[in-house]
């Protein structure tokens, strides 16, 4: 598995995954038809706008096909003041999950908070995925819980958080 940072030309590949992921990911979880919607070209468009900004990064299997990718920055909503960084995205293809990818796509967005001097971060997480055990396992503390509504569908999601993002990997 090779961990990189995104290229412009990614941005299908990453589009795939993003689209993919979500239908696996959130079945029974967002409507149906919010997911079935869901289209690979408008995902494009917003990976398209979101690569050249910088922190984004893509695992690729021994084929050089993307099967997962992961991207953050500085915390978006303005609301957690303890914490500076975010890790916005990670999503791996349902076949290649659980096999330590998570955490290698965690790494690189990690090296970039440090660099922009973040050294703490945060993550939301729908509580009906599973995948938040991924966060509890590498020791994410659930910090908060807010409410998100997705294809009119209220939802809870949780919010982990890490005082010190080099205590993770």
């Amino acid at each position: 598995m090779r961990i990189r940072a995104a290229k412009l030309s990614d941005a299908s590949g990453i589009a795939k995954v993003h689209v993919d992921s979500w239908r696996t990911t959130y079945k029974d979880i967002i409507p149906q038809a919010f997911l079935d919607n869901l289209s690979y070209q408008r995902r494009e468009e917003l990976w398209t706008n979101k690569i050249p900004k910088g922190n984004v990064f893509v695992a690729e299997n021994s084929e050089g096909e993307i099967v997962g990718f992961s991207s953050g920055g500085k915390e978006r909503s303005g609301k957690f003041r303890n914490y500076q960084g975010e890790l916005s995205s990670i999503y791996i293809l349902k076949e290649f999950q659980g096999q330590g990818i998570g955490k290698s796509l965690i790494k690189p967005v990690i090296k970039e908070l440090e660099r922009a001097g973040m050294y703490n971060m945060l993550v939301f997480v729908l509580e009906e995925n599973n995948s938040r055990l991924f966060y509890e396992a590498i020791g994410g503390k659930i910090i908060d819980e807010v409410e998100v509504e997705i294809a009119g569908k209220t939802l809870n999601e949780l919010v982990y958080g890490w005082d010190n993002i080099k205590n993770i990997l």
